[in-house]
């Protein structure tokens, strides 16, 4: 292992490179999970200025430790200094440090001293300047008197990297959870459904999938249908009509329902293709059906959209004029943890939507007023109490009729973890302005002060939640609607001259 002998020349360190000597089984064991040493003594002596340059380049912090543990020399990094480093000078090293922190000081002076060189360690350390800083410090013999090089590196880099990194991973395990959701629902209608469903595949002309329904159809000759050609599915008569159906579904430039008579076994079926593209791969789905329960040409449109509100991403709820639920889709069921539709209508709004009943009323109010709302920022609660933060639009539908309804759609508002350090717009700065007074105020007129910041911040939000409605604001802070406008003359807020 190389030695260091520090003399009191003020021009050289020298560092002899020796064969190592024998080590204990624990000593050999850190040498070699630690580092290898130099092998052969080619650096010679070093020059005092290339020894201390190489000492202060290897970490961000750098420090000479006295036999006493006191910081007698330190190089530190421009970062570091800005940080108050220079303070720590002729200080003992552990009182520069972190309380949960002085133990691991005392233990790598001690393995420095005994071992010449110590594991990595983290250290909080503590600076005039900032909150405690976590620095990884490795302690290294000097074998000068007992002194000891202590040599830290900066983490705050990496601990904001794994910070985020563990948020992007939460991210993705939530958008996992989520997809895997849809693709158990989207399973579960794929084998309970009633009607006739083929996957095959684009390249080969194979079966990829077929649900039970299907199976049944095409009789017990073909039971388990994955990976035969599907045009061998039928009779040989209608063998080259079936391998036409996909062909002609290809080659449409646009999606259009085909449909054409096949024989199966001696039974007349009708099929029909489109197709779909996943995973970089193009596929047909096909759906089977007897001969005598073909579906009319002609499909009520509303067939249609109450499948697309079935399957949409978005949660979509449909409300009377009592605000009590008629209707909703599966991923309004999904939001708030229910499993069926039986289970939530005629339930009351507010029960899953709103932080109070006062906001539920301001959102009716709005959409009853001007027809409709956009992004309206609230919360949706789950049925074990849980909440998540949403945006709300929605219509008002049938004004006019006996049976008037609201049709809202939610969305979250973001998967992504939020930026703890975003606020509202000049809060943080009023916050820092107001923890400027301590030492100029006294407690009394800094509580003061922070009430006034505080009743006008709320009263601000109440505000923008009502979109400038003062009589719904008043109801929301739980002021009259005078107090109210004694507020807003207090903090110069809105217009006193006009009401709304």
């Amino acid at each position: 292992m190389p030695t260091r002998s520090l003399t009191s020349a003020p021009d050289s360190v020298t560092f002899s490179f020796l064969d190592p000597a024998p080590l204990s089984h624990s000593q050999a064991n850190a040498e070699i999970s630690e580092h290898l040493p130099f092998r052969r003594g080619v650096l010679g002596a070093l020059e005092s200025d290339v020894a201390e340059a190489v000492l202060a380049a290897s970490g961000d912090v750098t420090m000479v430790i006295d036999p006493d543990g006191k910081i007698c020399d330190i190089a530190a990094s421009r970062e570091m200094a800005r940080e108050g480093a220079d303070g720590w000078l002729d200080r003992r090293w552990a009182d520069t440090v972190a309380a949960d922190s002085r133990h691991k000081v005392q233990e790598l002076l001690k393995d420095a001293s005994l071992n010449g060189r110590t594991r990595w360690r983290e250290i909080n350390q503590t600076t005039p300047n900032s909150d405690p800083i976590s620095l990884r410090y490795v302690a290294v013999n000097a074998g000068h008197d007992g002194h000891i090089i202590a040599i830290g590196r900066d983490e705050r880099v990496t601990n904001r990297l794994q910070q985020r990194l563990v948020e992007a991973q939460q991210t993705m395990e939530r958008d996992y959870t989520r997809l895997r959701d849809v693709e158990f629902r989207y399973r579960l209608l794929f084998q309970m459904s009633g009607e006739a469903i083929i996957i095959v595949d684009a390249a080969t002309k194979r079966i990829v999938e077929a649900n039970p329904a299907a199976e049944q159809l095409i009789g017990p000759a073909h039971a388990h249908p994955f990976g035969e050609v599907f045009s061998r599915l039928f009779d040989p008569a209608s063998q080259d009509d079936a391998a036409s159906l996909l062909s002609l579904a290809q080659s449409r430039p646009q999606a259009s329902h085909i449909e054409m008579r096949l024989l199966c076994e001696g039974r007349p079926l009708v099929a029909s293709a489109s197709v779909f593209r996943q995973e970089r791969a193009t596929q047909f789905l096909v759906r089977l059906s007897g001969a005598g329960s073909i579906e009319p040409a002609s499909v009520n449109p509303t067939d249609h959209l109450e499948r697309v509100l079935e399957k949409i991403p978005d949660a979509f709820v449909l409300v009377d004029e009592d605000q009590r639920i008629l209707t909703a889709n599966s991923a309004f069921l999904h939001l708030v943890r229910l499993g069926s539709t039986t289970q939530i209508e005629g339930q009351p709004l507010n029960r899953f939507v709103g932080r109070a009943g006062l906001e539920r009323d301001i959102l009716i109010d709005n959409i009853r007023a001007h027809g409709m709302i956009k992004n309206f920022s609230t919360t949706v609660r789950t049925q074990v109490g849980e909440s998540e933060d949403v945006e709300v639009s929605g219509v008002f539908a049938n004004p006019d009729s006996h049976a008037p309804c609201y049709g809202l759609t939610l969305r979250t508002v973001s998967r992504m973890a939020p930026d703890r350090n975003v606020g509202r717009p000049g809060q943080s700065r009023s916050v820092e302005q107001l923890t400027e007074l301590v030492g100029k105020l006294t407690l009394k007129e800094l509580v003061r002060e922070s009430t006034d910041l505080v009743e006008r911040l709320c009263i601000e939000a109440a505000l923008e939640l009502t979109r400038n409605n003062r009589a719904s604001a008043a109801d929301l802070l739980g002021l009259s609607r005078q107090g109210l406008y004694t507020k807003l003359h207090k903090f110069g807020l809105g217009n006193l001259t006009s009401d709304n």
